[in-house]
C-alpha cells in the first residue's frame, strides 16, 4: 500500500492525487491536535497516540505501507504545519529504546516494515538553501524511520506533481 499525507486543498487533491486502489490518503480534517510529548504512545497505548482526534492510528498505517509520500508546501526548508504535525504524532512508529544506525543513535523500530519515503515540496520562490535544507531533513527522517530513500521533488505549484504521482 502507498500512504499519502498531504496539505493540499480538496480541489488540488482531486486534481493531483492518483485514483487507484492500494492508496490510503491522510489529509487535514481541521481537527488534528499537536503532540504533547507525553510518550503515552510508547507506554500506555504502544504504537497508538493517546490523543483521539482521527490521527491516532497513523503509525499502524506506516507499518503497513510500502511507500510513504508526503506532499507539502515548503516552509523554510521544512514541512507545512499540518504535515509536520502528522509526522510528529508518529513517534510511536519507533520504540523508546536506542540503536546505532549509520554511526548515529536512533530509536529502534517498533515494526519490521521498511517503507520508501518520497516527498513532494511545492511553493513559489524556494531558494536553493531551502531546497538543500529540505533534502537533508528528508534524509534525516528516512534514517529516523528506518526507511529507504525515495525521491525528493520540488515545484512552484502543487498541480505540477500530477504526472509525478501517477
Amino acid at each position: 500500500m502507498k500512504l499519502i499525507i498531504h496539505d493540499l486543498t480538496p480541489e488540488q487533491a482531486e486534481t493531483i492525487l492518483p485514483k487507484q486502489s492500494g492508496i490510503r490518503v491522510i489529509s487535514d480534517n481541521g481537527k488534528i491536535r499537536h503532540c504533547v510529548g507525553c510518550f503515552g504512545c510508547w507506554v500506555k497505548t504502544p504504537g497508538q497516540c493517546v490523543i483521539h482526534d482521527g490521527y491516532e492510528t497513523v503509525s499502524a498505517l506506516l507499518a503497513q505501507c510500502e511507500e510513504l509520500i508526503l506532499i507539502s508546501r515548503c516552509f523554510y526548508g521544512g514541512f507545512s504545519p499540518f504535515v509536520k504535525n502528522v509526522v510528529d504524532r508518529n513517534i510511536s512508529y519507533s520504540l523508546p529504546d536506542f540503536t546505532i544506525r549509520n554511526g548515529e543513535m536512533h530509536h529502534k523500530g517498533r515494526y519490521d516494515n521498511r517503507f520508501k519515503l518520497s516527498v513532494c515540496f511545492y511553493g513559489e520562490n524556494m531558494t536553493e538553501t531551502e531546497r538543500q535544507t529540505a533534502r537533508e531533513m528528508v534524509q534525516a527522517n528516512t534514517v529516523n524511520l528506518n526507511g529507504t530513500a525515495g525521491e525528493v521533488h520540488f515545484a512552484e505549484r502543487a498541480e505540477d506533481f500530477k504526472g509525478v504521482l501517477s
